[in-house]
C-alpha cells in the first residue's frame, strides 16, 4: 500500500465525494467564522453560551467540528454578538453578462 498524505487521501473522489468534501469545508469555513467573531467580541465560550442561552458544552462541540450546527443554535449565538447568517453567491457562480 502506497504510503498517501491525508491531503492526497482527502482529494481523491474514491475516498471522499465532492460533494462530502463540498460539506465539509463549508462547516470548516462556518464555524471558523462563529469563532472569529466570538474571539472579535472578546467573549469566552461560556460567556456566549451564557448570552445564547445554551450550554456551554455546547459551543465546545460545535467549535471542535463535533456537532453540525442547526440553524436556530447559529441564530442564539450570532445574535448576542451583533451578528447575523447571510446567503451570498459563491465566488464559483457568481458570473458576468
Amino acid at each position: 500500500m502506497a504510503n498517501n498524505s491525508f491531503h492526497d487521501f482527502y482529494n481523491d473522489d474514491a475516498n471522499v465525494s465532492p460533494k462530502e468534501r463540498a460539506k465539509i469545508e463549508f462547516e470548516v469555513e462556518l464555524i471558523g467564522k462563529l469563532i472569529a467573531a466570538r474571539e472579535a467580541k472578546g467573549m469566552t465560550q461560556e460567556q456566549l453560551a451564557e448570552a445564547a442561552g445554551v450550554k456551554q458544552s455546547a459551543v465546545t462541540r460545535l467549535e471542535s467540528l463535533k456537532a453540525t450546527p442547526q440553524i436556530d443554535t447559529l441564530f442564539k449565538m450570532l445574535t448576542p454578538m451583533g451578528y447575523k447568517l447571510t446567503i451570498v453567491p459563491s465566488e464559483d457562480s457568481v458570473r458576468t453578462l
